[in-house]
């Protein structure tokens, strides 16, 4: 079977990693496309020196191909890091821009070589990513860890009138954690996926352990909202320091009030620093299951083979549905 996802990315399997604010790392990266899908080293909450780093060390460990995320919004000055992928660019298969206008950077990181993916919510902004010129583009449902569109579409919902829309492929984002989820949303009209909470759950992962702890143990009401008071949305673990925000939030801040507590440091020191009382963690709300640390590469082949043999096994409904 074709799968346009495949071939743009040269990879096995239509499996993309997220970009993963300050735990997508190199050594995560390279361990998912060992296993066949398609790595990313993300660039939030890193310094453009050891993005470089966590590239080399992705390049060091796979000779498959992976790629980049820029989160356009992150950074105050995205100048470094645009710089950054350019000089690593021959490393890199492709770069997936997120969270902000991307057009000022499309035309550039496609001549420099690189397929470009565009992270979208809509039918409205997935057909402008396509009119930018990106190669694919990446569908995110509210079901998804960290910022998510304040539109809230979810998955079931997105994926099918997007795909219906678009002329270039689509990938399936958010609430997506095993092999039932792929079949799903192939079904529901994506040529791939791509997941975050259940690459942090991985050995090669720099997630704090407590952080992981936390990805096993916890139930499919385990996540919350936040942000919702200024216009935005930010899907983080249940925990006492987001339901802090959550009654911060009842007396209706100003940007300005939320931000300390919302900063990229409180994530920080959660997620990597394991102060899990003194930040947040983001996670999608397909963590309920996720009941192993695994290696990323095992988690790629694991979601392969269940996706095979669920394939297979639906394979009777054509009986069911028989005029």
């Amino acid at each position: 079977m074709r799968n346009r996802v495949c071939e743009i990315l040269g990879v096995k399997y239509p499996i993309i990693q997220g970009g993963l604010a300050y735990v997508g790392n190199g050594a995560l990266a390279a361990a998912v496309s060992n296993g066949g899908g398609f790595g990313q080293v993300g660039t939030a909450g890193r310094t453009p020196e050891n993005f470089k780093e966590q590239v080399r060390i992705a390049a060091e460990s796979t000779d498959r191909p992976f790629g980049a995320n820029l989160p356009i919004s992150e950074h105050s000055d995205n100048t470094p890091y645009i710089e950054a992928i350019l000089e690593v660019k021959d490393k890199l298969t492709a770069i997936s821009l997120s969270a902000g206008n991307p057009k000022p950077l499309v035309s550039l990181f496609k001549e420099a070589g690189l397929k470009v993916m565009i992270m979208t919510a809509s039918v409205k902004h997935s057909l402008k990513a396509q009119e930018l010129g990106a190669d694919i583009v990446i569908c995110e449902g509210f079901e998804a860890g960290g910022h998510d569109s304040p539109l809230e579409m979810t998955l079931f919902s997105l994926i099918p009138q997007v795909s219906r829309e678009l002329q270039i492929p689509a990938v399936a984002a958010g609430g997506i954690a095993n092999g039932q989820g792929v079949v799903a949303a192939l079904a529901l009209g994506a040529e791939g996926v791509q997941l975050g909470t259940r690459f942090v759950a991985t050995k090669e992962c720099e997630a704090h352990e407590n952080y992981k702890k936390f990805l096993v143990e916890a139930k499919d009401d385990a996540t919350v909202v936040l942000e919702r008071s200024i216009g935005r949305a930010l899907r983080v673990l249940k925990s006492p320091f987001a339901q802090t925000i959550l009654e911060f939030e009842k007396s209706r801040p100003t940007v300005e009030q939320l931000l300390p507590y919302i900063r990229g440091v409180n994530n920080r020191v959660a997620a990597i620093e394991g102060r899990v009382e003194e930040g947040w963690m983001n996670c999608g709300q397909s963590v309920g299951l996720i009941d192993s640390v695994e290696s990323a590469s095992d988690v790629v082949r694991n979601l392969a083979r269940e996706a095979r043999e669920i394939a297979a096994a639906l394979g009777g409904l054509s009986t069911l549905f028989a005029d």
